[in-house]
C-alpha cells in the first residue's frame, strides 16, 4: 500500500519561491508515474506537474511552465515541485499523487493515465 505525505506549504508574497515536498512511502518508488496537481474550493483539480519513473522527462501544464520544475528522487522516495515566480493564481491545496507503472515508461504513458494514490495535500497562499 501507497502513502504519500506532502509538506512546504506556506502564505507568501507574489513573486516569492517555495518547495514542495512529497514522501512515498510503498515499494517500487522507481516504477511509479508521479505527479502535483491542484485544486481551489469549487474548482476542478488540475494538473501541476507530471514526471516520468526514472525521473528522465516531465511534463508541465500551460499555467505553471517556466515557472515550475518537478523532480525527483529515487534513492530518498521523494517528489519534488519548486516553484518560482509564484503568482496569486497558484493558491491553491496542491497534492501529490502517484500511479504505478514500470521503470521505464515515458512522460507520454503518464500523461495518459489516472493516477489512484494521493496524498493530503499542503495548502499554498500566494498574496499580491
Amino acid at each position: 500500500q501507497v502513502h504519500l505525505v506532502e509538506s512546504g506549504g506556506a502564505s507568501l508574497q507574489a513573486g516569492g519561491s517555495l518547495r514542495l515536498s512529497c514522501v512515498f512511502s510503498g515499494y517500487n518508488y522507481n516504477s511509479y508515474c508521479m505527479g502535483w496537481f491542484r485544486q481551489v474550493p469549487g474548482k476542478e483539480r488540475e494538473g501541476v506537474a507530471l514526471i516520468s519513473p526514472a525521473g528522465g522527462s516531465t511534463y508541465y501544464f500551460d499555467s505553471v511552465k517556466g515557472r515550475f520544475t518537478i523532480s525527483r528522487d529515487n534513492a530518498l522516495n521523494t517528489l519534488y515541485l519548486q516553484m518560482n515566480s509564484l503568482k496569486p493564481e497558484d493558491t491553491a491545496m496542491y497534492y501529490c499523487a502517484a500511479e504505478r507503472k514500470a521503470p521505464n515508461l515515458s512522460i507520454g504513458s503518464c500523461r495518459s493515465i489516472e493516477y489512484s494514490d494521493w496524498g493530503q495535500g499542503t495548502q499554498v497562499t500566494v498574496s499580491s
